[in-house]
């Protein structure tokens, strides 16, 4: 969202992103929990107000800042309905494929049918959900990118594309051609490129961009000969 704000020209959407490793507990930090009392990545703190403004949960992270910039968000009452509709609907579904489908498929050490057949038809049935409110528009909510939009792709975009948790095939996610055509557009645009390196952590060192303080710590680094 910030890097989209950015490429829109919102020069005060300028920020720095910590690495919070929950791995090693940093969620349970005392400057973290005040920021999140609920211990849960990502928190935000907008240091622009007096006092700063503390705000948690992707969802009203989202809502703050397209409110705050007058962006991604429309002010006509249907459309900002049906805008908040869709985010809401991420907020109470997506725990499915996190907490539920991901958990049982992926992490837990012992792989029990039960669970595992119950989180996927409930991930392919919010898969078709999307698939067939994407039938007769380009984007989530209508005919604008919102978001909606950047809260719902990193969960089932990320899911159709094969990123999350090797389940592509198992989920036929290829049966979703709407999700997948919004997934691939959404995919290529600057700001989403940009703001998924932000914090990673992960593969080839050179690919790693732990914290993003300035435009340029997400410029392309060197492989290592």
């Amino acid at each position: 969202m910030l890097e989209e704000l950015l490429a829109l020209g919102h020069k005060e959407a300028e920020y720095n992103a910590w690495l919070i490793r929950i791995n090693e507990g940093n969620q349970f930090s005392s400057g973290f929990v005040s920021a999140n009392p609920n211990s849960k990545i990502p928190a935000l703190v907008d240091h622009s107000t007096e006092p700063p403004t503390r705000v948690f949960e992707s969802g009203s992270i989202l809502l703050y800042l397209a409110e705050k910039f007058g962006a991604f968000l429309p002010t006509e009452p249907a459309a900002r309905t049906e805008t908040l509709n869709w985010l809401f609907w991420q907020m109470g579904s997506a725990p499915y494929l996190g907490g539920g489908f991901g958990h049982f498929y992926a992490y837990a050490p012992e792989k029990f049918e039960y669970p595992i057949d119950r989180f996927a038809m409930e991930t392919k049935r919010q898969l078709d959900v999307l698939d067939k409110a994407l039938a007769d528009r380009p984007y989530i909510a209508g005919a604008d990118y919102t978001i909606a939009d950047i809260a719902i792709f990193p969960w089932y975009g990320g899911r159709v594309l094969g990123r999350l948790y090797n389940a592509a095939e198992f989920l036929s996610v290829d049966e979703y051609k709407n999700v997948k055509a919004w997934a691939e557009k959404i995919d290529a645009r600057p700001a989403v490129i940009r703001g998924r390196r932000v914090n990673k952590a992960w593969g080839e060192e050179h690919e790693q961009f732990h914290e993003r303080h300035d435009a340029s710590d997400l410029e392309p680094k060197q492989a290592a000969e």
